[in-house]
């Protein structure tokens, strides 16, 4: 795998991957997107220039994962879309980062300000 430890049971948690694929999952969770879309959106993310032999080898590995299918638009263009198994690793992730984050009323009601 390029950036993730190797996942040996069947089912992947976000804790089995890295950053960087974390955060493809959460771009796609938005809506299914061909690979210069996904890397325009982590680039404007890391304010940087993300290099294709980083994406689309972790691309790849989260398609191998059952995370993410792809899907080919045309001859030149591939679309990926989070699947449901990957829908529920963001959705696992972000339980993690709530449970941790909001330890009081102050935190809960920052929390509530961002979703509205």
């Amino acid at each position: 795998m390029s950036e993730a430890q190797t996942v040996t049971d069947e089912s992947t948690a976000a804790s089995d991957l890295t950053a960087f694929q974390q955060n493809i999952l959460t771009i796609l969770a938005e809506e299914p997107m061909y690979g210069l879309a996904i890397k325009r959106e982590l680039e404007a993310y890391y304010g940087s220039e993300v290099n294709h032999g980083r994406l689309y080898p972790n691309l790849d590995d989260l398609v191998d994962l059952g995370l993410v299918e792809k899907s080919e638009l045309d001859k030149r263009t591939n679309q990926y879309e989070l699947t449901d198994e990957g829908h529920d690793v963001v959705l696992g992730q972000i339980e993690w980062v709530l449970d941790r984050f909001v330890t009081d009323e102050t935190r809960g009601d920052e929390v509530r300000e961002l979703l509205e």
